[in-house]
């Protein structure tokens, strides 16, 4: 590896942080759900408390894969919460249930369910709100945090294709042990991996990937239940030289969802997860 690549250069902006190698590889990784930044102009129901407010975090995903730019990924990392703007959905999924001035149409069954680019629900399922947005409102919440992280994530993506004829994009995220739990409150896998059921990268991606988290002794699923969100479905186009493959992390892993705070299992997490990281990246 050169020995420059583990520099970092690290740039700031109000939508999101970027993370630079001295010596870029092909991959990118991305952390869309770990800010933690909700403007005082959200407005959000005064009932809602904030562990409501940020139960939709993939909270400590940004630590968690900073080592990857070390290994010479680049590291895009939305600085906005979850719940004031969705960065892993369509900018145009909006939702006429909360969002005044929309015309009629059909909406996805994510934004029907309350969970589009701007969501009304937290995600322990309690309204954000007591009121509506404005359309003014939606809009300028994408043009000043989705559309900017996503313009880096671009930048990132093309620059890599063009330097090694393909790019490879990693999107990480958590999710809370409720969510795969299984048959009297078993627990459910310790990963899933999204890769659009095969179609957003190269199969042996995929492979790579179970296999180094399985010598960690966790269980992997595939597909089952993310299958990949619209920054995997965007970016998945491997006839054009852009793989996508989403990594979904079970909370329990690390986090102690009462407290918002590293959990036992944070340090073997942490040291499982770089591992992955550097195998992954190996000759990169």
């Amino acid at each position: 590896m050169d020995e420059n690549r583990g520099e970092t250069e690290v740039e700031g902006g109000e939508a999101s942080v970027v993370l630079r190698p001295q010596t870029p590889g092909r991959f990118v990784f991305a952390s869309p759900h770990s800010g933690t930044i909700y403007p005082p102009e959200m407005g959000r129901d005064p009932a809602l408390d904030e562990a409501g407010l940020r139960s939709a975090e993939d909270a400590l995903v940004d630590r968690l894969i900073a080592s990857g730019v070390a290994g010479g990924a680049m590291v895009v990392l939305g600085r906005f919460g979850r719940a004031w703007v969705d960065l892993n959905r369509d900018p145009a999924d909006l939702d006429p249930v909360l969002i005044e001035g929309l015309a009629d149409g059909p909406v996805s069954a994510r934004t029907a369910a309350g969970y589009g680019v701007i969501p009304r629900l937290a995600g322990d399922g309690r309204a954000l709100y007591d009121r509506r947005l404005s359309l003014a409102e939606a809009h300028d919440r994408i043009l000043r945090a989705h559309s900017p992280y996503h313009q880096q994530l671009a930048a990132g993506m093309e620059a890599a294709r063009a330097r090694h004829g393909e790019a490879v994009l990693v999107d990480w995220h958590s999710m809370p042990a409720r969510a795969t739990q299984g048959v009297g409150g078993a627990r459910g896998p310790d990963v899933v991996l999204g890769d659009r059921h095969g179609s957003s990268c190269e199969a042996g991606l995929t492979r790579r990937l179970r296999r180094a988290f399985e010598a960690l002794g966790w269980r992997v699923a595939l597909n089952q239940p993310y299958a990949g969100g619209w920054t995997t479905q965007r970016w998945g186009r491997p006839s054009e030289g852009f793989h996508a493959i989403q990594i979904e992390l079970n909370r329990a892993l690390y986090f102690d969802e009462q407290a918002r705070a590293p959990g036992p299992g944070w340090s073997r997490t942490e040291k499982g997860v770089a591992r992955v990281i550097a195998d992954l990246l190996a000759g990169a």
